[in-house]
């Protein structure tokens, strides 16, 4: 389980990047941003399928999902210039709560 939640942090984080990387690609009309971008996502799906064989496809996407928005919304204020007033922590907050009750959950 361990090499299961090591690669879908990798995953994550290469969903993350890529995600965080969209305006380069300005529309998908930059082609090689484009590329870069759907190049991760590829990968990034591909480190999933592996995960799922070893966690259930339920919490693995939990995961994904919870930690993936909860990173792009910290990179798009550090990076992109986006704000996080207190609404927005407030709610990824929950977030992260919710995926580590799923992940508990999905543990026993």
């Amino acid at each position: 389980m361990f090499a299961a939640m090591v690669l879908l942090m990798t995953a994550i984080g290469i969903e993350v990047v890529s995600t965080a990387l969209l305006p380069k690609a300005d529309g998908f009309t930059d082609p090689l941003w484009s590329a870069v971008v759907l190049v991760g996502y590829g990968v990034s799906i591909w480190l999933l399928t592996i995960v799922v064989r070893d966690m259930p496809v339920s919490v693995a996407y939990a995961i994904w999902s919870g930690v993936g928005t909860a990173l792009v919304a910290v990179a798009g204020y550090a990076f992109l210039g986006e704000s996080l007033g207190w609404l927005k922590v407030l709610s990824l907050a929950m977030i992260v709560v919710g995926v580590l009750g799923l992940n508990l959950a999905g543990s026993h």
